[in-house]
């Protein structure tokens, strides 16, 4: 297997580089302080295609592969992981589900506005009690006529309070547990549907973060996405590609917080030398290079599975963002590390980095749940023959 990009490839990771050096490097810190999300910035990302990476030209999309999504998602967390973190939410989460899922009507309405940057995706699946545990759902759609009303909450949602349209799960019928529940798709605006609470969070602060409150919420049957009480097994579908997402944002923050923490060793004198020189540093660079590198063809791999048709990569996926997401955490603390002092204050990137990085080991599946799954698919698949 050749994971070597090709010439396209490495234009777009160069264009992608180029773009979020300048457009979004200088901003880093104040869209930080400001917890504020840069609406500005995503026309320009739509015009370079960013907000529909995967998905074809007859909606709209870039028609890039799974590969070159990782290639753009990686590009934007090495200089910022909160604006990563909403592409990659706006691509792989709400835009996905509709694609995949969606009805002909449904893509039109939502799907084409949603690639060409008009609005933003938000996709309602945690709850205040049901976050891993998906039968814990709460949130209730009942039939009335031939309306759906929503009642229930959602929490750490992205995009709740700045997103224009949502895909949320809501259980349909209690008595089948996981196979009760349905997804629905459901403008802002609509009555009854509303942004609760703001998220102060520790990082990844430009992204939003809000809760999602249901009110009697009454939508039409036209709202249903897919087939009435398949909602979690097509959410399953959907987190699947969702983590090689993650995994990739993973690898770009580690790459950023390597890459100044490089820089910093270089520049950085001490004893009449720079630390780069001191053995215990080259050996935290050495160390966090070749675990980078494992996780981005870690990433690559199940990008490229995906790409060549294979239907399920649960497999992949989780052990790429399981591992992609702890080098990314080791390599943020390293990062703090070789800073010393000046990695614990704002003037320098891997303070930022330090604070961004640990959601990557709880989003769209925490690492315990990565371990579950890795194990349910070895136990699943045939004992190899004694010797």
């Amino acid at each position: 297997m050749d994971l070597r990009l090709s010439p396209e490839q490495n234009l777009l990771r160069a264009s992608v580089r180029e773009f979020a050096e300048r457009e979004i490097r200088p901003h880093v810190m104040e869209w930080d302080e400001a917890q504020a999300f840069p609406h500005s910035l995503v026309k320009s990302m739509a015009a370079l295609g960013l907000m529909g990476i995967q998905f074809p030209e007859s909606v709209g999309g870039s028609a890039m592969s799974a590969l070159d999504y990782c290639i753009c998602i990686e590009e934007l967390a090495r200089v910022c992981p909160a604006v990563s973190l909403s592409v990659a939410a706006h691509n792989g989460l709400c835009t996905a589900h509709l694609f995949m899922f969606g009805s002909e009507a449904q893509k039109q309405r939502y799907l084409v506005p949603l690639i060409k940057g008009e609005t933003l995706g938000a996709w309602g699946l945690t709850e205040a009690g049901s976050g891993s545990d998906a039968a814990a759902m709460r949130t209730i759609a009942k039939r009335d006529g031939d309306d759906w009303v929503l009642n229930g909450s959602k929490q750490f949602i992205t995009h709740a309070s700045v997103g224009g349209v949502l895909v949320a799960m809501a259980v349909t019928d209690r008595t089948k547990g996981s196979k009760g529940i349905s997804a629905f798709v459901i403008p802002k605006g609509t009555p009854g549907l509303r942004a609760g609470r703001k998220e102060n969070k520790l990082g990844m602060r430009a992204s939003d973060t809000s809760e999602v409150i249901f009110e009697n919420c009454r939508v039409g049957a036209d709202a249903l996405v897919g087939v009435e009480g398949q909602g979690f097994v097509n959410t399953l579908q959907v987190l699947d590609a969702g983590r090689i997402g993650i995994a990739a944002l993973s690898v770009g923050l580690a790459q950023g917080a390597y890459e100044a923490a490089l820089s910093y060793a270089k520049e950085r004198r001490q004893f009449g030398q720079p630390i780069a020189t001191f053995q215990a540093i080259r050996w935290k660079l050495a160390d966090l290079y070749t675990k980078i590198e494992a996780a981005r063809l870690l990433t690559y791999r199940a990008a490229s599975m995906k790409d060549e048709g294979v239907l399920r990569t649960s497999l992949e996926s989780s052990m790429a963002k399981l591992y992609a997401s702890e080098v990314a955490v080791r390599a943020a603390e390293e990062g703090v590390q070789i800073h010393g002092g000046y990695g614990f204050v704002k003037d320098y990137p891997a303070e930022k980095y330090f604070r961004d990085v640990k959601l990557c080991t709880i989003g769209e599946g925490t690492s315990e749940i990565q371990r579950l799954v890795i194990a349910r698919q070895l136990l699943a698949a045939p004992m190899p023959a004694s010797s």
